[in-house]
């Protein structure tokens, strides 16, 4: 049974402009593929980067799986592109959007949380070179980001 609440979401993305957009992938309503755009004054501006969406059948009681397809280089997104991020864990709450997701997501593209890494080595950079930490990281986008 198609959730009327996950056509809503979709809808909702649609008609948004900005920094984010989704598809359905092979008509399958609970699998999505999104892009987001790298934000202004971090080391992901200019790029765009895409995430798997996989929707459970019973959304919203728990959160979708989301992963970035994209290589990236931070403290919270793993190399397999799994990501730390409080709000599809520990912190879920049905009241949560799927584009307020991928706007914390976004978000946390320019607030890292190094105490909580998927990445260790990025997450040091992060707190003690963060010069490096850019570095590494714009040179991932140019090589990585479509």
């Amino acid at each position: 049974m198609v959730s009327k609440r996950v056509i809503k979401e979709l809808k909702a993305i649609e008609d948004a402009s900005g920094c984010y957009s989704a598809t359905i992938v092979n008509d399958d309503i609970f699998h999505w593929e999104a892009s987001i755009i790298g934000p202004d004054d971090s080391p992901y501006e200019g790029g765009a980067f895409r995430l798997d969406i996989r929707i459970p059948s019973d959304f919203p009681i728990h959160p979708p799986r989301i992963r970035f397809k994209t290589k990236i280089y931070h403290p919270n997104i793993h190399f397999t592109g799994a990501i730390c991020i409080d709000i599809l864990q520990s912190q879920w709450n049905s009241t949560w959007s799927i584009e307020q997701i991928l706007l914390a997501i976004i978000s946390l593209l320019t607030d890292a949380n190094p105490d909580d890494p998927y990445n260790a080595r990025a997450a040091l950079y992060y707190r003690e070179d963060r010069e490096k930490f850019n570095e590494i990281a714009r040179y991932w986008t140019k090589k990585y980001s479509i």
